[in-house]
């Protein structure tokens, strides 16, 4: 059985590509959601929001934003 790399190489550019793709797509799926007249029984459309969304979340909470280390933010 096949194993997955855990130390993937990806650099900002690459992941900003990959964000906007995501965001993208989920903008069109929402938008084919909202304008959908008719009620459907299909869950698949509403899912693939949903995962995209929560994939764009953990994205974001990998990134590691920059702070100064030796100036006081306080609040």
């Amino acid at each position: 059985m096949p194993k997955f790399n855990s130390n993937i190489e990806l650099s900002i550019e690459d992941m900003d590509l990959i964000e906007a793709a995501l965001r993208q797509t989920k903008a069109e799926l929402s938008s084919q959601l909202i304008q959908a007249e008719a009620p459907t029984n299909e869950i698949e459309p509403e899912r693939r929001v949903r995962k995209i969304h929560n994939l764009l979340g953990r994205l974001h909470n990998q990134k590691v934003f920059y702070r100064p280390s030796n100036t006081y933010v306080g609040g």
